[in-house]
């Protein structure tokens, strides 16, 4: 949508809500909730065009959020990704959720897209929203996007073969919240026995029918540390640094020359863990005592964890923050 509001669940500053989850960056899987969203070529465009120019001078909560990102409709040429492109636009939808609904349809389209630098996503799985399709991995393979969107489902999963295939691609594979459980474990799995860590991505695909879900993330982390074997740190980086690097960003890394964005979080108060590591391995969401933005702090303590056995402490700078010291 636009602004820090979803008609999905009538729900508003959900984005400022995710801050409160430790997330700083929000991409968008395609502005698909807007009422009445244009199909046809010039108004696709346009929304797109929009969405991305909008959140360049609108960051909810300090939130940086990266949209515009056209669903795909038959008859788009080439001349319309270079028009979006040199707008702003670097994204393309879940490819799936309009008229494009095959692998044919999609190849060119995605090849274009890639020409003019967007990232592409191709949704999986079974339909979500009227309209959309079931999409299995004969499509995602004939079109090569950048990321399987929501191998697990979005929320309806596809089948343990087709999940099996696209793992072993060399595409970027999202594991997300609001999919099938049991295939997030099984993609989990494939990834460890293909070596493909470096793949996996770690998405909420929220708001959606399941819900506004703030915490959806650490959800994920915990659930693949806890029960997929995938070792904490890992789950951590696959939320952080795979995603930034799928996605070309200056995030996700704690490196010189990286924008400042940084969650304070320790084990949550009451856990039998004593690291926040240590409470994703056993499936506890960390606590969050403090969040940065490009070095400034957002929030102190967060509404939507548990406290922080630790609570982080500013120490000089002359200020503090909400719930910190």
């Amino acid at each position: 949508m636009f602004g820090d509001f979803t008609p999905r669940q009538r729900t508003i500053d959900f984005i400022e809500s995710g801050l409160h989850g430790g997330v700083t960056t929000v991409i968008s899987a395609g502005e698909v909730h807007l009422p009445g969203r244009p199909k046809d070529i010039v108004g696709l465009k346009a929304l797109a065009i929009v969405a991305a120019k909008s959140y360049q001078n609108f960051r909810p909560a300090g939130v940086k959020v990266h949209a515009g990102a056209p669903i795909l409709e038959l008859g788009l040429e080439e001349r319309d990704f270079a028009d979006m492109a040199e707008a702003g636009v670097t994204l393309v939808g879940e490819i799936g959720l309009g008229g494009v609904k095959t692998g044919a349809q999609a190849a060119p389209m995605v090849a274009w897209a890639k020409t003019h630098g967007m990232t592409v996503t191709f949704h999986t799985g079974g339909p979500s929203i009227a309209g959309s399709s079931a999409i299995g991995a004969d499509a995602v393979l004939e079109a090569r996007p950048h990321i399987v969107g929501h191998i697990n489902g979005g929320t309806t999963a596809m089948s343990d073969a087709d999940v099996e295939r696209l793992v072993a691609s060399d595409m970027a594979i999202e594991i997300v919240h609001c999919g099938n459980g049991r295939a997030a474990l099984l993609a989990a799995r494939l990834a460890v026995a293909a070596e493909a860590l470096d793949r996996v991505i770690i998405g909420n695909d929220a708001p959606s029918g399941t819900g506004v879900v703030p915490l959806g993330i650490l959800r994920v982390m915990a659930h693949l540390a806890a029960l997929g074997g995938i070792e904490p740190e890992v789950a951590v980086a696959m939320a952080t640094g795979n995603t930034a690097r799928v996605h070309g960003l200056d995030v996700g890394l704690i490196a010189p020359g990286r924008a400042a964005d940084l969650c304070l979080v320790d084990a949550p108060a009451g856990s039998i863990a004593d690291t926040a590591l240590g409470a994703l391995a056993i499936g506890d969401l960390p606590g969050i005592s403090m969040i940065l933005i490009d070095g400034e702090v957002r929030i102190g303590r967060s509404r939507n964890t548990a406290p922080a056995a630790r609570t982080a402490e500013v120490v000089g700078g002359g200020g503090s923050a909400a719930g910190g010291h």
